[in-house]
């Protein structure tokens, strides 16, 4: 049976304080589009993750912007101007959809210049997950690698659809992406062997990793707040996930690059367990030059982190 444990009310509630103020410190600048050549069309993107895809395939053939930097957190996202005029001026949206980027998915579907979009999110099989009573589409789709090669089909299909005299180099872009999608789709669960049979269990700030979990032979035991960002944990839910952290028997637990880790180091302190070291990336790639700087090298990233941290071992990985 796990240890009963108590917990100081006034610091509980003073960490539950900080986590909210500082998981909606969370506002960025656009960055700008890659030329201003008129001949390309002009392709807007919310999140990091939608970027580099539409990036990997459009390539030199596009100007992309992308609404959000390295780092910022799309749950909680307050658009500024700037994105209004982007997105009035796109011939094209991405975005990712499933209510990820609540507030962009609002300004996208407000915005009265009739350009077209499209949620990548929501052209693959969702995981429903339980949120206030009621069962909700799971937007952290990308945790999959299976859904991320749908997603850069649906992209190839939109861009050369709008701009078919650049077809073939969408196409030539796909392929390229796919073949090195394929090749980490088969990677990471060679790396997840390797974890010891009864510690394959994760335990993160938000519920972003349960495609992964699904995906890659894991099982996600707990979560210190929903799929959501915005949500905020209980001093409830915070014994109840270091007395199940405890029961698990896990080596170690995981803070998240987007979110301040304050409250889930005092769970892993709690638990008895390390707070593992990189951080998960979840709804957005890291800065350029980070160990998680695109769709690919953040997979890589958590994979390894997972693994190693969990027991595991872990060997390069090779696009």
């Amino acid at each position: 049976m796990p240890q009963s444990l108590t917990f100081s009310p006034g610091s509980v509630l003073a960490l539950l304080a900080l986590f909210t103020v500082t998981a909606c410190q969370s506002t960025t600048t656009p960055t700008a589009p890659s030329s201003d050549d008129p001949t390309k069309p002009n392709i807007v993107a919310t999140s990091t993750i939608v970027a580099d895809l539409v990036a990997q395939v459009g390539g030199d053939a596009i100007d992309l912007q992308g609404l959000l930097e390295p780092g910022a957190d799309p749950h909680v996202y307050e658009p500024v101007p700037a994105d209004s005029i982007a997105i009035e001026q796109a011939d094209f949206v991405f975005y990712s959809g499933h209510n990820l980027e609540p507030a962009l998915v609002d300004l996208i579907l407000g915005a009265g210049s009739g350009v077209p979009y499209l949620a990548l999110g929501e052209q693959v099989t969702p995981l429903a997950m339980d949120k206030d009573g009621q069962r909700v589409a799971d937007p952290h789709v990308w945790g999959d690698v299976d859904n991320a090669i749908a997603m850069v089909l649906t992209i190839r299909d939109a861009l050369s659809e709008l701009h078919p005299e650049d077809a073939a180099t969408f196409a030539a872009n796909a392929e390229a992406m796919i073949a090195d999608l394929q090749r980490l789709d088969a990677w990471i669960p060679t790396q997840i062997a390797t974890i010891p049979a009864g510690q394959r269990a994760i335990v993160t700030t938000h519920d972003a990793f349960q495609y992964y979990a699904s995906a890659y032979g894991l099982k996600v035991i707990g979560t210190l707040i929903g799929i959501s960002t915005e949500e905020q944990p209980s001093a409830q839910t915070v014994r109840s996930l270091v007395e199940a952290i405890k029961a698990a028997g896990i080596p170690a637990i995981f803070a998240e690059t987007t979110i301040a880790p304050k409250l889930i180091e005092t769970v892993a302190d709690e638990a008895g367990v390390k707070l593992a070291d990189p951080k998960l990336y979840s709804d957005s790639i890291g800065a350029p030059g980070s160990a998680g700087d695109s769709y690919i090298t953040m997979m890589v990233s958590n994979t390894c982190s997972i693994a190693i941290n969990l027991g595991g071992s872990c060997t390069p990985f090779e696009p």
